[in-house]
């Protein structure tokens, strides 16, 4: 339950109430003009420590999070409902809203309260969105599964005649969170096991293109996810433009040959994303195209009967995913479910994947090994998407930190193993990951990291000697005092001197009124020592050096925190710079993951290598279904009970068995594949 009264530091907004009647406050008004430029979203109006939402947003908000609607002045006569959210918990509240299909615009101050009372007492902190949440553009690790890729999708045509048929389809999509970003092209038959096939939280649509009679099934079934934008994102004339802008190159032909339809569908994507982020940039990577047939078509229907990861109700409990996943990493198991979703159909590709299963089957050490390191691998995608996109803190530089070492401990380990395709590939990006960066992410990170960068604490001692003396003065000024009074003593051979401290006059050196002499007895001494007070047994005095300490620890703690701040700033720029190398290194170690995983699930299971190659035969001999064995075993209802297969051309059925095309693809997981003559 949420009650509160709302609070601001602006206290135009916080002590003027609205009109009983008519007019509204300044505030409101504010919030009237913000809220009709983003009307298609819950508006998130932060007030102090709170995000108000008002009028029909209060009463949606109130009733989809449970929380209370309240009230706060009139507008037309009429009451006002409200009702606000912590700033401190929003991504709990965020993430519950999204959940249910809303969209949320989240609007700051963006001006020091102190600018807007030079423009007069009745004016109103400006404020503006300064981001869109939308369920595919969120990047909050709390809003966001470990195992699941978050990806936003864009529908791009090019009309070719009068009917969709005769249309050019492609569909780009983006997880931002990571920075991935692929792009196929399809048409409007196959446009729904398509879009399945991804399984993205949103896809973006023209308008005219989400109105299309012809279309208007595919959006029926994708509901909420389909979300129809002004159809000037997806114009093919400007993409070019668009693109080479948005990767700040001069044209973007060296990504590679795009048709229009697919402009279309990344111009939409990376428009999208600049609507929903404003001034922040994620770091996605350049484009990758894939190509048609590259992937085996699975239908809607059948895809979601094959429960590949989910079951029928939606959970990830006894779906194929949940039964062979044994992935260490958060990018492993997210690259295990997309090979899972979309199984290769070239021989050529299947057996590289299958190499690396089968090197990790021989290779027990070196799997254990590298198990054992990935364990300690955080999501450094994410962690470079965060900070990226100005929303990530200290933890997330530590992520990375963790991501480095690890992935030197994996190189050392693989430094004289004779590797297949796929693992050298995946070892040469690992040892590419930037060395300069991961030494002074080591040398500027402490141990333990804050969550928020405000709180401070994150630099390592030593790393900078401003910072050391700002955290002394602030820590240990009792001390620092210490040391400069013994250091007077011996300059002045005054025993009884002390630096004290009051209200007054701050700190102060105190000699007795015997030894004045000392402290003023010639020219050199009066420079020095500067006469402050003079009592009945004492004289008072300070010196440059002393008013300096004192400005010094009165600041120390905001000087100590900016400081962390600074550093915080150049290792992102850093880390962002190495945004390439970094996503190819992870990527890299996914795929270890992944194969390593395999490995590990075959010989636990006793599953053994299937033989692929282009021609139709298709024989399985002891073939084993994962999910049916797991759940036998688990209930104790008997072992499972193996079973031939023959789909063979000349066995009279068609070749090709769609539950059974998932296993030469994940290396064997479940059949024996014996080529017929």
């Amino acid at each position: 339950m949420n009650i509160h009264m709302p609070t601001d530091t602006d206290a135009q907004e916080t002590t003027t109430p609205a009109p009983a009647t008519g007019g509204v406050t300044p505030m409101m008004e504010q919030y009237i003009e913000i809220k009709a430029a983003n009307p298609d979203s819950l508006l998130f109006y932060r007030m102090g420590d709170f995000y108000e939402l008002f009028f029909d947003d209060a009463e949606k908000a109130s009733q989809a999070l449970g929380i209370v609607l309240t009230k706060r002045g009139k507008h037309q006569g009429h009451d006002i409902p409200m009702c606000g959210v912590p700033v401190h918990a929003a991504d709990d509240y965020l993430q519950k809203l999204i959940a249910q299909g809303f969209r949320v615009a989240v609007c700051e101050q963006i001006e020091d309260p102190a600018e807007a009372k030079k423009r007069g007492s009745k004016s109103v902190v400006r404020r503006d969105v300064v981001r869109l949440v939308t369920p595919g553009t969120i990047t909050e690790d709390k809003l966001l599964a470990p195992s699941e890729s978050s990806f936003l999708m864009a529908l791009g045509r090019v009309k070719g005649g009068g009917a969709a048929s005769q249309a050019s389809f492609a569909l780009a999509w983006i997880d931002i969170s990571t920075g991935a970003f692929r792009v196929a092209e399809t048409s409007a038959e196959r446009l729904l096991a398509d879009i399945f096939r991804v399984d993205p939280r949103e896809l973006i649509v023209a308008e005219p293109v989400f109105h299309d009679p012809e279309l208007r099934p595919v959006f029926d079934v994708l509901g909420r996810i389909a979300n129809p934008q002004p159809p000037s994102l997806f114009d093919s004339a400007s993409a070019t433009g668009r693109i080479a802008r948005f990767f700040d190159v001069a044209t973007p032909d060296s990504f590679g040959t795009f048709s229009r339809a697919e402009l279309s569908a990344i111009s939409g994507a990376i428009a999208y994303v600049e609507k929903t982020q404003k001034a922040e940039r994620p770091p996605l990577s350049r484009p990758e195209r894939e190509e048609q047939g590259a992937t085996l078509f699975i239908d809607p229907a059948t895809r979601a009967n094959l429960e590949l990861l989910r079951t029928l109700s939606g959970s990830r409990d006894g779906s194929l995913f949940k039964a062979i996943d044994r992935t260490v990493t958060g990018g492993g198991a997210r690259l295990l479910a997309d090979r899972l979703m979309a199984p290769l159909t070239d021989p050529a590709a299947i057996a590289a994947r299958l190499d690396s299963v089968s090197f990790f089957r021989s290779e027990t050490r070196l799997c254990q090994g590298l198990r054992a390191s990935l364990k300690s691998v955080a999501d450094m995608p994410r962690a470079l998407s965060r900070l990226a996109l100005n929303r990530g803190g200290p933890r997330d530089l530590g992520a990375l930190r963790a991501g480095f070492e690890a992935a030197g401990a994996i190189a050392e380990l693989f430094a004289t193993a004779a590797l297949p395709a796929e693992l050298g590939a995946a070892l040469s990006a690992i040892k590419a990951l930037p060395e300069a960066l991961a030494r002074h992410l080591s040398e500027a990170l402490d141990d333990e990291l804050p969550l928020v960068k405000r709180d401070g604490g994150f630099v390592r001692s030593s790393y900078n000697a401003e910072l050391d003396e700002m955290r002394a003065l602030r820590d240990e000024s009792r001390k620092v005092i210490a040391g400069l009074e013994r250091s007077l003593i011996e300059e002045t051979g005054i025993r009884s001197l002390k630096i004290r401290h009051n209200n007054v006059l701050g700190y102060y050196i105190e000699v007795t009124a015997n030894h004045h002499s000392i402290m003023t007895g010639s020219d050199t001494a009066k420079a020095r020592f500067i006469h402050r007070q003079t009592m009945a047994n004492a004289m008072r005095f300070t010196t440059t050096e002393l008013a300096e300490l004192e400005s010094k620890i009165a600041n120390a703690a905001d000087r100590a925190l900016s400081i962390e701040l600074a550093a915080f700033d150049r290792l992102t720029a850093e880390v962002v710079g190495e945004a390439d190398r970094i996503r190819a290194g992870a990527e890299a170690l996914a795929a270890l993951d992944v194969s390593a995983a395999l490995a590990l699930l075959s010989e636990s299971e006793g599953w053994c290598r299937p033989v692929v190659d282009a021609g139709l035969a298709f024989e399985i001999v002891g073939g084993r279904h994962p999910v049916v064995e797991q759940a036998l075993r688990r209930s104790g209802e008997g072992p499972f009970v193996a079973n031939d297969c023959d789909l063979s051309p000349e066995g009279g059925a068609k070749a090709g068995a769609i539950w059974l095309l998932t296993g030469p693809n994940m290396g064997g997981k479940s059949t024996f594949l014996r080529q017929n003559a």
